[in-house]
């Protein structure tokens, strides 16, 4: 698979810090016209999918991060893709979809904390708030390492695991 230039990252990154949330027509013409140039870009393909998906398009959104994903995304962008494409299907309501593409991501990328609450998320919108908070409670032990919490944590992660196995009864 050929690899996106560092050109065109600087140039798709360009375009990304210029965009307005309120209002993406433009960025999303520009990064359509970047794909025009180079339309199996895979980095591009998740630039566009990403514009869209800011956008409220959630729909077009998926079916460029589906094509990002096919084209070969590694590394950071791969996390990135992942976590914005099970948002996206989150947002679609097709649950059980969102949580296998963030099961890959926590999967390839298990130290993400970004991953792991957009995860929780989409077990709670799936209606599984057992596992939610368990993924959250886990998350706090593992990174909230105040002498306050530390007293607790034993029971926070004996706790998270409780709800976990009442997630997974279910």
């Amino acid at each position: 698979m050929p690899t996106t230039s560092p050109e065109l990252l600087d140039r798709l990154a360009v375009l990304f810090a210029a965009r307005d949330r309120g209002n993406m027509a433009p960025t999303i013409d520009a990064f359509l016209a970047v794909l025009a140039e180079h339309p199996d870009d895979p980095h591009v393909l998740y630039e566009v999918g990403g514009a869209y998906d800011t956008a409220g398009e959630e729909e077009t959104a998926a079916g460029y991060y589906e094509r990002a994903l096919a084209a070969g995304l590694a590394g950071d962008t791969l996390r990135k893709c992942l976590l914005q494409y099970g948002s996206t299907l989150r947002n679609l309501e097709r649950f059980d979809a969102s949580l296998g593409v963030l099961d890959r991501a926590l999967a390839a990328f298990p130290e993400s904390e970004s991953v792991r609450v957009w995860h929780a998320l989409s077990l709670h919108a799936a209606g599984r708030s057992d596992g939610a908070v368990a993924e959250l409670m886990e998350l706090a032990a593992d990174h909230i390492r105040t002498p306050d919490l530390l007293r607790y944590e034993t029971a926070l992660r004996g706790n998270a695991e409780y709800l976990r196995e009442l997630d997974a009864a279910r």
